[in-house]
């Protein structure tokens, strides 16, 4: 089927733009809008109607020929021309109206890129359809698609941003069935490293375990297991700076509530959800993070990064280094110590999900590497022992065995209970 025979079929469905018609033969030529190719379309069967109306006398033909002769009325101006388009219901007339509503949704965000995209209606969406079965058009191009680019011609002009089609930091979303537009920011990333210096934090948030997080006596209302977290200590400053909604803490794993996190800190990356301002002052977020959490929380090394990198943070495999204290339900000696320790250095464990994560974790046996083990420190009462292991590997359980769901453990080698009372991360390696 030649253009023109497709386009006297999408004429002969009802008044029709220039933008609808064009839109029909999108992918036939470049250089033109769609409204341009629309209207050099409705020209040229104009054209032919006039000669078949001149060359052939037989009304009987041009009716044949042309349904109802609509292409020549509505390009000669005399009784459609104003007629609302059915396929798009006079949309393509009203792009300035979308183009100032979000324009008015912008204002205020920080941003030099934006998108549009679109939520069609019902009927729209059906009308584009009707046209598409009943004209045979097989070079149309999507409804949405050219309103998202001609609202967002229009919007770049009012705002003066550009339009970016693979990172946008505001996508702007027409809902037209709704008849409102609505905005999704880009979080900003930044990576850093913390240090917890005090135990009893957790590292996220923690809704209250009776409540979930809805507020009650045992949780003083508050919804939080705990008061506060490295999270929040984190997040709060953040959240002031960003103007953001709120914030969402990524960390390359996470030591225990009643861990410390030494040496250089944990990687961590803070997302600022769907923040006003993009622009940060690291260096005074720094300082309003560690003066604010001073004497619990430390944070260094900030920086802005892509949303990427959570990904390659939660999925390493760092290893890490820890500092034990370690008490002995009956006395041993050196030496047997010694030798259990040295049995550990280099060994494969053998770790099935402790008791004490099951209930959140698959119930799997891993297998982990103790890379060194040393001891630092021994007494009457306790023992001090640094463990440089493999990520992944829990240390408290290489210690005191949980019912041998790990092995080889401490416990096991030296044919006495060990359990680690102090726990300090002084090292990961990323």
């Amino acid at each position: 089927m030649n253009i023109l025979e497709t386009a006297k079929k999408v004429i002969h469905e009802g008044p029709i733009c220039d933008h609808c018609m064009g839109r029909q033969f999108a992918k036939l030529s470049t250089g033109l809008t769609n409204d341009e190719r629309g209207r050099a379309i409705k020209l040229a069967l104009a054209m032919e109607g006039d000669r078949v109306s001149k060359d052939d006398s037989d009304e009987t033909i041009l009716t044949e020929l042309f349904p109802s002769s609509r292409y020549a009325r509505m390009c000669s101006g005399k009784d459609e021309r104003d007629e609302e388009c059915w396929v798009c219901l006079g949309l393509f007339d009203n792009l300035d109206v979308w183009a100032d509503r979000a324009a008015a949704a912008l204002e205020g965000f920080e941003y030099s890129t934006f998108l549009v995209g679109t939520k069609m209606s019902g009927l729209l969406s059906e009308n584009e359809e009707i046209l598409w079965t009943e004209s045979g058009a097989t070079h149309a191009e999507q409804f949405k698609s050219e309103l998202n680019r001609e609202v967002g011609k229009l919007i770049a002009a009012k705002v003066e941003k550009e339009v970016e089609f693979k990172q946008p930091e505001i996508l702007v979303t027409l809902n037209l069935a709704k008849e409102d537009v609505s905005l999704q920011v880009r979080s900003v990333y930044i990576q850093g490293r913390y240090r917890k210096l005090v135990r009893g934090i957790p590292q996220t948030r923690w809704p209250c375990r009776k409540c979930k997080g809805r507020g009650c006596e045992e949780c003083n209302n508050t919804g939080k297991q705990y008061p506060e977290s490295v999270d929040e200590l984190v997040s709060e400053p953040l959240i002031k700076a960003a103007q953001s909604a709120d914030t969402k803490f990524h960390g390359a794993g996470r030591e225990d509530i009643d861990a410390l996190m030494l040496g250089n800190g944990r990687p961590f990356v803070i997302e600022a959800v769907r923040p006003i301002r993009r622009t940060i002052d690291l260096d005074k977020l720094t300082k309003a993070i560690n003066d604010g959490a001073a004497g619990k929380v430390e944070v260094d090394g900030l920086n802005i990064v892509q949303r990427d990198v959570v990904e390659t943070l939660k999925t390493s495999k760092a290893d890490k280094v820890y500092n034990l204290k370690v008490t002995f339900k009956e006395s041993i000696s050196e030496e047997k110590l010694r030798s259990a320790i040295d049995t550990l250095t280099g060994a494969q464990i053998n770790q099935r999900t402790p008791q004490r994560v099951v209930h959140r974790r698959a119930d799997l046996v891993r297998k982990r590497r103790v890379h060194n083990m040393e001891l630092v420190e021994f007494t009457d009462e306790f023992a001090m022992i640094t463990v440089h292991c493999e990520g992944g590997l829990y240390v408290k359980e290489l210690v005191f065995g949980d019912d041998k769901r790990t092995v080889p453990n401490l416990t096991e080698l030296i044919g006495t209970q060990a359990v680690v009372t102090e726990l300090d991360v002084i090292k990961v390696d990323i």
